[in-house]
């Protein structure tokens, strides 16, 4: 491939990229020492991983980087028929922690396809958007094909069930949609729509009665936000590990590695909860810190998508800096009990495969998009 007439990626955002990953490492490393010492009897197995999955995301990441954005097009359709397929394919797997999220790959781990879905849905709206042009103002033949698609994949993601990762899909997507020129009054109709049916989901959440088993139980923990202290031991037993370790960093934190809730204590520590360990050993300042560098990556993303010369590469900038950010948001938001868990990963940090290499998958067309807006600001200067 010829690369000789693309322009420099953006330096900025590469940079941050490789500070959030290496931070996200080091996490992992602190976070899961102690349960892969015990269980495992090898205090780096999580890390180890993290390295491998962190090696090959930046691979594929530099790849798209060197590939013009406009070339995703052609790779849209198969990417993302093998994406439905592979959402099929787990709902006849075995759950695990409740959901049938992941497709087994034997020592390789496993692969969870709604993490693939993200990307593959903002590409594949974003090219419908731009080939429909002015006609996508037109409910019938424009938005409402586009609104069946994000819908029939959400719904493959539900009944896994997913609901941070599909509440991620459709506020992503919805973003696309909005910045790819939907008509406002539609937007403002649906939206009415699908608050009035998420407020009667939740109703229907806060009063149903609770039994034994793990979907039950991820219901209960969804649930228990209002007042997690009311079931200590059951659906409210993660929060409040979280917020212990909040609690025990304070304003500079107990110091890296001398997390006391790690030790058993918060489960999923290196995953799901990786915030409530920064927010444990590096205190609110730290915590702070990394938050800072997370909105200047997500601020160096959305400047590079709206410099694009081309729609599909704005619509494409945008969708993925809103994932990235709704994502962040949601995770952040229910370690800290500002809203209901739903068990999404953080991204760049959190451990785990699919989630770390999406995301640097992400930044790479972020990067390919800032490599066609410097060539052609380069031209323009000649």
């Amino acid at each position: 491939m010829d690369t000789s007439q693309r322009g420099t990626p953006d330096f900025i955002l590469l940079f941050l990229t490789f500070l959030l990953v290496g931070f996200g490492i080091v996490m992992v490393f602190s976070s899961s020492s102690p349960i892969a010492s015990f269980y495992l009897q090898d205090a780096l197995y999580y890390t180890k991983k993290q390295v491998l999955f962190a090696i090959v995301g930046l691979v594929v990441m530099f790849f798209v980087m060197n590939m013009r954005i406009e070339k995703l097009k052609k790779w849209i359709v198969p990417v993302n028929f093998m994406i439905i397929i592979m959402l099929f394919m787990v709902l006849f797997t075995e759950p695990i922690n409740g959901a049938k999220s992941w497709i087994p790959l034997g020592s390789f781990g496993t692969i969870q396809p709604s993490e693939f879905a993200k990307i593959g849905i903002i590409l594949y709206i974003a090219a419908l958007i731009c080939k429909k042009g002015d006609q996508f103002r037109n409910f019938k033949t424009g938005l409402l094909p586009v609104l069946t698609i994000i819908a029939f994949i959400s719904l493959l993601i539900l009944i896994q069930p997913d609901i941070g990762t599909a509440a991620i899909l459709i506020f992503g997507t919805m973003l696309v949609v909005f910045v790819g020129g939907a008509n406002l009054k539609h937007l403002l109709g649906i939206f009415a729509i699908f608050s009035g049916l998420m407020t009667l989901f939740l109703l229907i959440l806060t009063n149903i009665e609770i039994t034994s088993g793990p979907i039950n139980e991820r219901l209960s923990r969804f649930t228990s936000y209002q007042d997690p202290w009311a079931d200590p031991l059951g659906g409210g037993y993660h929060i409040i590990q979280s917020l212990y370790a909040f609690g025990h960093g304070g304003m500079t934190g107990a110091g890296f590695g001398q997390s006391i809730q790690k030790l058993f204590y918060l489960p999923f520590a290196y995953n799901d909860f990786i915030f409530s360990i920064i927010g444990e050993e590096l205190g609110f300042i730290g915590s702070t810190l990394f938050i800072i560098t997370y909105l200047l990556l997500l601020w160096r993303g959305l400047v590079i998508s709206i410099k694009s010369p081309e729609m599909f590469g704005t619509l494409v900038g945008t969708g993925i800096v809103g994932i990235l950010a709704i994502q962040a948001l949601i995770n952040i938001g229910g370690v800290t009990n500002a809203i209901p868990i739903t068990g999404v990963p953080l991204p760049f940090i959190s451990q785990g495969g699919s989630s770390l290499i999406t995301s640097l998958i992400s930044v790479g067309i972020l990067l390919s998009i800032s490599r066609e807006n410097n060539r052609l600001a380069k031209l323009e200067k000649k």
